[in-house]
């Protein structure tokens, strides 16, 4: 999916990154028994292989020019020679062609690019099945858009028996994009699939392939009159360099033992290859890895790129350390931290030292005189059972005139962050909580965020509260902000408030239900849930009527161990009623605040604008819904969440249907953002495009997130209780970019550790067989989505073998192919091909 060029500003202009001090070894160039190497031939003088990067001066003035183009650019997971940044114009994406035209920058890097001339684009068919022609698909979805859908029936009982069975074991070589050393032992078995397509899909499937196949069948002259021209470049400069630099991967010695390199370097072997192989000093490795490197075979290590010559396929590097044995979760956890730059570190002492020191902490008495005082009224938490920073709570009064007076209470961080402290700049740089699998690393101290900032029940806690006078039907008669001390009776899991809405008229026992302070009953607690319960449904009905759009997709829970912390089970998790009261209560007070603070500051208010979905790719998907046959209205957010919802039936292969084409709607999705309103013209840019609102902040969230913080201060000197923070639109701009960056990182790594805690149950349970639906077919592999545990793999046809079983059902129908699939896994050997989906956050939806 395209990511959006989230810098509004032309960032200054420094040196190149890619240009460092550090000096390389003497001679160090093409790698021994490089095959695209052309220098081999030069003696004592080396071959540049890179441009040298343009002047800041040369860059700035292109940029101003529009002879130049920045953006983020995307390496293609699955065929790593491709890359891409995305158009300005929001149409198709900006091709980059091989390692060569990325010039030493690596994936999440912001960069500056030049075309290269027509005659030198992509030529790409219409018509081709291979749409990865718009780049990476990593889940960029938007939080606000994405939920945990459970189908309501198993799809087991779907009765179509498959046309064809292939047997098939994908080998996971060293080829992200199914082009290993593997033999087409089933090329002819993949043929035989043809008899039951069109003529058009025969010539498809069957043609020969290569390696570049979409780019050199797109050129054959009979195809001209339907091509069109996808824009290339080359990188030309490296604004900021975004990757962390750091990888996970192997050590392997040189090829040429005979070489200066081979008594010199080790090669290290990154596991994302997307990242260059690196020359580590042999100094940095194992003492005996010379002598016994199948020792090391399976040792991950982590390598830090230092230097990346133009006359040198591969970069220099420096081992950082040892992680452990690969495939294990602790070491696989460590990589994916360092390698997406997560501070997993513990606090420094100076940071400490701005915690309060006299434990245990009590409320001050001034504060008292400060704040509203809510601590008799029934106020509670919903989260997650295992939740430990609870940042927000509840409450609802029923008023003598029959409507109810609503208040959402949110933990008032900033409070114990003073601005400017050790502990706001750790807090900043870190701008996210990041939610493994197993642990959380936390933005703040644990004395912070699971103690005294923690919404915990039967104790005085200091919150930013947002109480509402609402009717029955949500409709928003009064509204109060202000800081608050508030004293949670109970914390309810959201089994807890799910049971008591399933159960209206009747008493939870007590043994079912947390402890409650004594000042309150269950009883009372009972008929808020279910008075907040009524008026959350209301709003949300509203919401979708007044066009905004949800995108449900699955998500994955595991089962740990206790004792050896490893998975025993997974299941998709349920997104219930009770997680849905949370959200739209949420979601009121994000937008309540978002204009609170927009009308006070109108050129510094933080808020959070989602674009449009782009372009191309949704024209794209309007076409692909066309010829297969779907109404479906892609004109609005709201005109969309309209046709997913009344185009399909309920019964199993609609359900299945819909689940693909959810996922499909999710690709042309652009990233929701943080931004400086001061920084945009136009307020029209200020919308919120799944919301389908004018304006929208994140305020709920100031445990896990940096950016509530900034909004709590700018609520806080907008309600006149400190003053206005000393800080211009382009400062704040750049706090903005910041947790964006950090925000996306936090994400990626959350959908890695979910993969990697699946792939160690998969391989510990044995085979695991689901239905799948293919997502769609490319000109050698094609996708799937398994509905059981909502994960993509990808199946490469020509590395297929006889172990495991995979079931094909190809239909042709009005030239569109339709698809489903059934897939079992092999016993211990790698997944097919995970592509990961995105989940959402671990407790509020809204976010």
């Amino acid at each position: 999916m395209s990511h959006p060029d989230y810098r509004l500003t032309l960032r200054p202009l420094e040196t190149p990154r890619g240009v460092s001090s550090v000096v390389g070894p003497h001679g160090v160039g093409a790698s021994p028994g490089d095959k695209k190497s052309k220098n081999k031939s030069l003696r004592g003088k080396k071959k540049s292989i890179f441009e040298t990067y343009m002047s800041k001066e040369d860059v700035s003035e292109g940029l101003k020019r529009g002879t130049l183009i920045q953006g983020i650019l995307r390496i293609n997971p699955k065929k790593f020679h491709e890359a891409f940044i995305p158009s300005p114009d929001g149409d198709r994406d900006i091709f980059i062609d091989g390692v060569v035209a990325r010039n030493r920058a690596l994936n999440g890097d912001l960069v500056v690019v030049k075309l290269f001339p027509e005659e030198q684009w992509k030529v790409i068919k219409p018509d081709s099945n291979d749409k990865e022609t718009e780049g990476a698909y990593e889940s960029y979805l938007p939080e606000e858009l994405c939920g945990s859908l459970l189908p309501q029936q198993s799809l087991k009982g779907y009765n179509d028996s498959p046309d064809v069975i292939i047997e098939a074991q994908f080998d996971d070589s060293d080829s992200e994009d199914g082009h290993g050393n593997t033999q087409n032992i089933l090329v002819d078995g993949v043929k035989k699939l043809l008899v039951c397509l069109h003529e058009k899909g025969k010539e498809d499937a069957g043609a020969p392939v290569t390696k570049d196949e979409n780019i050199s069948m797109a050129q054959d002259t009979r195809t001209l009159p339907e091509k069109s021209l996808q824009r290339s470049a080359k990188v030309v400069y490296i604004l900021e360099k975004k990757h962390s630099r750091a990888a996970t991967g192997f050590l392997k010695l040189l090829a040429d033992k005979n070489s200066e390199l081979f008594r010199k370097y080790a090669l290290f072997s990154p596991s994302d290859h997307r990242v260059p192989r690196i020359y580590v000093p042999l100094k940095d490795c194992p003492q005996d890895f010379v002598t016994r490197p199948k020792d090391y075979a399976n040792t991950l290590f982590i390598c830090r790129i230092v230097d990346w010559k133009e006359d040198s396929n591969f970069a220099l590097g420096q081992l950082a350390k040892s992680l452990g044995q690969a495939g294990e979760i602790e070491p696989e956890t460590e990589g994916i931290l360092t390698e997406y730059g997560v501070d997993f570190s513990d606090f420094s002492s100076e940071v400490l030292e701005c915690l309060p020191q006299g434990l245990p902490w009590t409320i001050p008495p001034e504060e008292f005189n400060k704040r509203r005082d809510l601590r008799k009224d029934c106020i509670f938490t919903i989260d997650p059972s295992t939740a430990r920073d609870l940042d927000d709570a509840l409450s609802c009064k029923p008023l003598t005139d029959g409507n109810f007076e609503v208040g959402v209470h949110i933990a008032d961080v900033s409070y114990f962050v003073p601005e400017g402290s050790d502990l706001d700049k750790v807090a900043a740089e870190r701008a996210t909580s990041v939610y493994l699998v197993q642990k959380v690393i936390p933005m703040l101290p644990r004395l912070l965020c699971e103690e005294l900032c923690s919404l915990n029940p039967m104790t005085d806690k200091l919150t930013f509260s947002v109480i509402w006078t609402l009717t029955p039907k949500g409709k928003i008669l009064d509204e109060w902000f202000g800081r608050t001390i508030i004293r949670s009776c109970t914390k309810l899991s959201y089994e807890h408030a799910q049971s008591m809405i399933e159960s209206p008229t009747k008493k939870i026992p007590e043994k079912e239900l947390p402890p409650i302070s004594p000042e309150h009953t269950s009883e009372e607690v009972h008929r808020a849930v279910l008075n907040l319960h009524g008026i959350a449904k209301e709003l949300r009905k509203q919401r979708f009527v007044d066009g905004a759009l949800r995108l449900d997709q699955l998500k994955l829970a595991f089962t740990l161990d206790h004792e050896t912390g490893l998975p025993q089970g997974c299941h998709i998790y349920e997104y219930r009623d009770s997680n849905k009261l949370v959200e739209e209560f949420m979601l009121l007070a994000n937008m309540a605040v978002a204009h609170k603070i927009h009308r006070a500051f109108p050129e510094r208010a933080l808020l959070r604008r989602h674009p449009p979905p782009q372009t191309k790719m949704l024209n794209d998907l309007v076409e692909f819904c066309d010829q297969m046959g779907l109404s479906m209205d892609f004109s609005s957010a709201g005109a969309l969440n309209k046709s997913l919802t009344e185009t399909f039936g309920d019964d199993k292969y609609s359900l299945a249907r819909k689940e693909v084409l959810t996922n499909m709607c999710s690709r042309p999705m652009q990233m929701a953002l943080y931004f400086c309103s001061g920084m945009l013209q136009e307020q029209a840019q200020f919308r919120h495009y799944a919301l389908n609102v004018p304006l929208y902040t994140h305020f709920t969230s100031p445990i896990r997130r940096f950016a509530d913080v900034l909004v709590h201060r700018l609520l806080a000197a907008t309600l006149g209780y400190r003053e206005v923070p000393n800080v211009e639109p382009d400062a704040l701009q750049k706090q903005a970019d910041h947790c964006n960056d950090r925000r996306m990182a936090s994400k990626r790594v959350q959908e890695l550790s979910t993969s990697l805690f699946f792939s160690v149950l998969v391989k510990e349970s044995g085979p695991l067989e689901s239905e799948a639906m293919v997502l769609g077919v490319l000109n050698q592999a094609f996708d799937v989505l398994v509905l059981r545990y909502g994960v993509q793999k990808r199946v490469y046809c020509n590395v297929i073998t006889i172990f495991s079983l995979v079931e094909v059902v190809l239909q042709a129908e009005d030239a569109a192919l339709k698809y489903s699939a059934i897939l079992k896994r092999p016993g211990t050997e790698g997944l097919l091909g995970l592509q990961d989906e995105e989940e959402c956050d671990h407790d509020q939806q809204e976010d």
